[in-house]
């Protein structure tokens, strides 16, 4: 009888985090940053069927990036345990930080089974609040630690040199305009430091907004909205040719 190989627990549980930030950094970044009314969300996304920001609740929204029917999977179960949440006991019940502790234990509990790979999976969970000082915002990352986040936050992609641009040149009190003009001028930069052209057909563009008279804050910025606000606060035209690969994300297994 042969002696099974033998793997340390460290190696193990190392081998399985470089896996799954190998597929996370192949995906396309999400970019989610403060402004004076709220949350804005901004994710590189020419799909118009494949959202990688959806809303949850109330006042609470989520992104992800990484494997689509992964994270549709955790987006679903996120929505039916708000549901039940603040049908059994009271919509105020239902928080981002709850429901971040939710996916917390989901993600760590298939982290570290050996029976299943782990998820592929980053995510963003955020609760606008009555003012700036009472937003939420937590990164999820694929190990399932929570980090609680403030002003600005990048996954996937080349996210570290985004999040770096973004600590730079993110402040307090930057209108839904100028929030998302520096958002897309981060998801612009490349590796090598040029910039490449994203116009409103590559993006997908959600906001949480406090001043909404309804108890949804969440709305998507579509169209002329989005053009103008573009045309009017989007980073300047760079010589960078504009990406000319057009990559879809046709089936359950692509990676956003």
């Amino acid at each position: 009888m042969s002696t099974p190989f033998y793997v340390s627990p460290q190696q193990a549980m190392a081998d399985r985090a470089e896996y799954a930030r190998k597929g996370i950094a192949r995906g396309r970044s999400v970019v989610v940053l403060q402004y004076t009314d709220g949350i804005v969300f901004v994710a590189e996304n020419p799909s118009r069927a494949l959202h990688k920001v959806s809303e949850i609740y109330d006042r609470i929204a989520f992104a992800a990036v990484g494997k689509y029917n992964e994270f549709e999977n955790l987006r679903i179960g996120g929505v039916r345990y708000a549901d039940l949440r603040g049908y059994t006991y009271d919509r105020e019940d239902v928080t981002a930080r709850g429901l971040a502790n939710v996916y917390a234990q989901t993600l760590g509990t298939i982290f570290s089974s050996a029976a299943e790979k782990p998820y592929e999976v980053e995510l963003i969970v955020a609760e606008v609040g009555a003012g700036p000082e009472d937003d939420q915002i937590y990164r999820l990352p694929h190990d399932g630690s929570i980090v609680d986040e403030h002003g600005s936050v990048a996954v996937g992609g080349n996210s570290d040199q985004i999040s770096t641009y973004l600590d730079q040149r993110h402040r307090d009190a930057m209108s839904l305009g100028e929030a998302l003009g520096l958002a897309v001028e981060s998801l612009s930069r490349d590796n090598n430091g040029g910039e490449r052209s994203l116009t409103a057909e590559q993006l997908e563009v959600a906001v949480l907004d406090r001043n909404r008279p309804q108890e949804r804050k969440f709305k998507r910025v579509l169209g002329s909205q989005l053009t103008r606000l573009l045309e009017e606060h989007g980073p300047a035209s760079s010589s960078g040719s504009e990406s000319g690969g057009k990559d879809t994300d046709s089936d359950a297994d692509s990676t956003d």
